[in-house]
């Protein structure tokens, strides 16, 4: 039996970088999954819940995802696994879309953004952020 997975909270460098030698001139959706904690985990110690942390990002970080041209396209509550792991839930779902790679790259890349991310640490337990070609929507699956 293999070790379980780390949670995946934030990037590493490598994927960063996979990232950005994908193309940067056409637009990306980012399919977003997120499991909060139930207490954050500030590094200063300050106290809130992982809800209260994950709300404190989506103030601090909204501005700048929409001075950049990003906008949500879909956000949902998961209710139920129906296919996949039991034990993987999440408590928050949505798609975001951006016009271009480099605008999610610039946000990232914003200061003020960097500071906002703090709370987004804070709050989340583990977490999928999956970058997508967006296809056009239509009656079919494929």
């Amino acid at each position: 039996m293999s070790a379980p997975e780390e949670a995946s909270v934030n990037p590493d460098r490598a994927r960063f970088a996979r990232f950005k030698d994908l193309p940067r001139d056409r637009p990306v959706h980012m399919l977003n999954l997120v499991r909060l904690r139930e207490q954050a985990r500030y590094q200063d110690g300050r106290t809130a819940t992982g809800a209260e942390a994950y709300a404190a990002y989506g103030r601090d970080s909204g501005p700048i995802f929409r001075r950049l041209g990003g906008s949500i396209l879909w956000s949902g509550r998961p209710e139920l696994m129906l296919i996949g792991p039991e034990a993987e839930r999440w408590d928050i779902a949505f798609v975001a879309a951006y016009p271009s790679g480099q605008a999610f790259i610039d946000m990232i890349r914003d200061a003020d953004y960097q500071r906002a991310a703090q709370h987004r640490t804070a709050a989340v337990a583990d977490s999928r952020l999956i970058r997508m070609a967006p296809g056009k929507p239509g009656a079919g699956f494929a």
